[in-house]
């Protein structure tokens, strides 16, 4: 079987969930003999890519499209910040690709809007089923950030409009063939609102053995600060959504309770106007010798999985999280986490249990949480074995992999049966 994945973005040196989360599909698809070709923007207006590919060591043909924002007149600061999350890009090369790749038994789409319709066009071109997975998020999102997503471009002419009808952009939903969501509340809502469509929930996966390799050693090099530290980790990429900066108005009030902690936030910083905003924060409260930035490390990078272990606690303060890998992460590390009261947290969560969940509107349910598991160390482990034990049993990659590909088959069937009924 041979799939093509489709990106709205794919920058190793911006990595995050979405693509943690592929890379790990395709190399669990590529243990069934699943070969995948994944196709992506190029990096940049030269159309550079990065030496490093993790892609491509997971077993994938990458292969890079011209793509660009379809807006006259914005700036190039705005222009930079679309391109870094993605945007609704426009392609008239990606087609053109997906119409001479050969032998494509699925299309499957890892995002919306203009690159995805082209998808999911080139799928009934070639009388294949066409698959779109949701990473993050469209009905289950909070009212703030579905109002920014969906915010018209301010600045500049969108001229991009008529090539979205055409590859019919507000339509990849009702096109596909199947709908794969992370969370049971994504797909609740989207049944509610396609209820003639097939919607799964397929949760993202871990690598056991990864995470239980002891990579302490490798952090410690790297990060010589966290030595003699209760490191408080937040793994994610520096962005609005993802809400570091709440965790750095509260900073001051942890580091009087606990002197000796240390705040890590590890990600690469794909907002550059809140990255900055964020430093300044911290200098201003004189929290620099308190706050560690690692940037962008690579997915599976030792040193990523060290601080994990070395960590007393993982911290996830999103203002939305339709599923939460790092909290899978987190507990193949071994380590407890706290999470603010998002859809995927609290699918994953069992409060008390496996670990701690708190509303960002309420601060002290936070200290607690953070207390307790700094002060009370045998209830920590126990929660952080909890959650060792649900990864284990749910989320290993080559099973999750294995239902991916069987439902392949299925799709492949079904189109079969209906373009040959005899």
């Amino acid at each position: 079987m041979r799939v093509a994945h489709i990106m709205r973005k794919y920058q190793p040196a911006e990595w995050g969930g979405t693509e943690t989360a592929l890379q790990r599909l395709t190399e669990g698809l590529g243990r069934h003999g699943v070969e995948s070709v994944v196709f992506c923007p190029a990096d940049g207006p030269g159309g550079a890519t990065d030496a490093r590919d993790p892609l491509a060591a997971a077993g994938c043909t990458v292969k890079r499209f011209r793509a660009c924002v379809p807006v006259w007149g914005l700036r190039a600061a705005a222009r930079r910040q679309m391109l870094a999350v993605g945007g609704n890009l426009l392609s008239f090369e990606l087609p053109r690709l997906l119409a001479r790749e050969p032998s494509l038994d699925i299309v499957h789409t890892h995002t919306l809007g203009r690159l995805g319709g082209i998808a999911l066009a080139a799928a009934r071109r070639r009388r294949v089923p066409g698959v779109v997975t949701i990473h993050g998020g469209v009905l289950d999102l909070p009212p703030k950030v579905r109002q920014e997503l969906s915010a018209p471009v301010r600045g500049g002419l969108e001229w991009g409009r008529l090539f979205g009808w055409w590859w019919r952009a507000r339509h990849v939903l009702a096109d596909a063939d199947a709908i794969l969501t992370c969370n049971p509340r994504e797909a609740e809502l989207m049944s509610q609102q396609h209820p003639d469509k097939r919607i799964i929930v397929h949760p993202h996966g871990v690598h056991l053995a990864h995470h239980r390799t002891d990579h302490r050693a490798a952090a410690l090099a790297a990060f010589p600060a966290i030595a003699g530290r209760k490191v408080l980790l937040c793994v994610g990429r520096i962005d609005a959504v993802k809400n570091q900066f709440w965790l750095v108005e509260r900073a001051p009030q942890i580091f009087q309770r606990h002197p000796d902690a240390l705040l890590v936030f590890a990600g690469a910083c794909t907002d550059p106007v809140y990255g900055a905003t964020l430093k300044r924060e911290v200098a201003t409260l004189g929290l620099a010798p308190r706050v560690l930035f690692t940037g962008g490390l690579p997915p599976g990078d030792p040193r990523l999985i060290g601080l994990m272990q070395t960590a007393r606690v993982v911290l996830l303060p999103s203002l939305s999280e339709t599923f939460g890998l790092v909290l899978l992460e987190a507990w193949a590390a071994g380590t407890p986490v706290i999470a603010s009261r998002t859809s995927g947290a609290s699918a994953l969560i069992d409060h008390g249990e496996n670990g701690w969940l708190f509303k960002l509107g309420d601060a002290l349910s936070f200290h607690t949480a953070l207390n307790r598991v700094l002060l009370e160390p045998e209830l920590a482990a126990r929660q952080a074995a909890a959650g060792a034990r649900l990864v284990e049993r749910e989320y290993d990659t080559t099973v999750l992999a294995g239902r991916m590909q069987a439902l392949y088959y299925d799709l492949i069937e079904k189109k079969n049966a209906l373009h040959h009924p005899a």
